[in-house]
């Protein structure tokens, strides 16, 4: 198993627009073959600041992930309103920055 923790800074005023955005692709993921979940947080400190928190069965699951019709729609809809974003994957040996 694989994590994949995305942390998001927003435009401010701009959460209802994102996360508009994010929900037909969260709905779409979570059916997606290899994932075991994929969870759309808010800070509790910085309204702008979201987080997904993903696992995956494995790299190969994440990798189509990424190439999914729905993932491209919300990262579309989504990244105009983007100021900056940390990707990080967890496995069991190491953590990778995107």
């Amino acid at each position: 198993m694989i994590y994949l923790v995305a942390t998001l800074k927003i435009e401010p005023g701009s959460k209802d627009k994102v996360l508009a955005a994010a929900r037909p692709c969260i709905a779409a993921t979570r059916e997606e073959k290899g994932c075991i979940s994929y969870d759309l947080h808010q800070s509790l400190t910085d309204e702008n600041t979201l987080v997904f928190v993903e696992r995956w069965e494995n790299r190969e699951a994440l990798d189509g992930h990424f190439k999914q019709p729905h993932m491209l729609a919300w990262r579309e809809a989504g990244g105009p309103y983007f100021l900056d974003r940390k990707i990080e994957i967890i496995n069991p040996d190491t953590v990778d920055n995107l």
